[in-house]
């Protein structure tokens, strides 16, 4: 493949477990396993997380701490090194830079696009955005710039930015997000997506 190329890659599910799944099982908070493999609505969701934080006053360095636990997902670093070392790497997520940060130090400090948290005291009290629908813009962003975009994501706000790539691919979706967007090939290992990934942009 002649023209350049670049692959976005979601965070959560993709790369580390589901940060929130994890304050859940810390905390006990059922309301918070909620993700958005569940919710579509991105805003709904958060809405919902900062009412729960507030009531139970979870604060960022609970967070923070549940997160300075957590280690990429088996594999990943290893996938993500060997993607790196043949194409351009952007991870896109809907997470925060105060969530992300130590994530990032574990998986070799990739490039990563997300939004950032609004803190009081040590609250969250709400969120900022980087922009709407971030994923489909850089995606759109990168193809302006005469990129090749394959992209993969395994939730429903993965959708948008992988309609807007050159090519979809779905990693671990659940069966609601595979069965609304059937359009895209869904992978199950980290040797299916690279395979996938590599036959799209033609590696030898």
């Amino acid at each position: 493949m002649q023209q350049q190329s670049i692959v976005t890659l979601d965070l959560e599910g993709v790369l580390v477990p589901e940060i929130w799944i994890a304050v859940a099982e810390q905390t006990g908070i059922e309301a918070l396993t909620r993700t958005t493999r569940d919710e579509p609505d991105y805003d709904k969701l958060m809405r919902l997380r900062l009412d729960v934080l507030n009531t139970e006053g979870i604060t960022l360095p609970v967070i923070s701490e549940v997160i300075g636990r957590l280690e990429p997902l088996p594999g990943a670093v290893e996938f993500l090194d060997e993607l790196r070392s043949r194409t351009q790497v952007v991870i896109l997520s809907d997470t925060y830079e105060e969530f992300a940060a130590p994530l990032m130090k574990q998986l070799g400090m990739p490039t990563i696009f997300c939004h950032r948290l609004v803190i009081e005291n040590d609250a969250i009290t709400g969120y900022r955005l980087r922009q709407p629908q971030q994923k489909r813009e850089s995606v759109r962003a990168f193809r302006s710039l005469n990129y090749f975009v394959v992209a993969s994501g395994d939730s429903f706000n993965d959708s948008a930015m992988l309609q807007a790539a050159n090519a979809g691919i779905w990693f671990r979706c659940p069966p609601a997000v595979q069965e609304e967007f059937p359009e895209f090939k869904v992978t199950h290992t980290y040797s299916e997506l690279k395979a996938e990934i590599g036959k799209i942009l033609e590696w030898s």
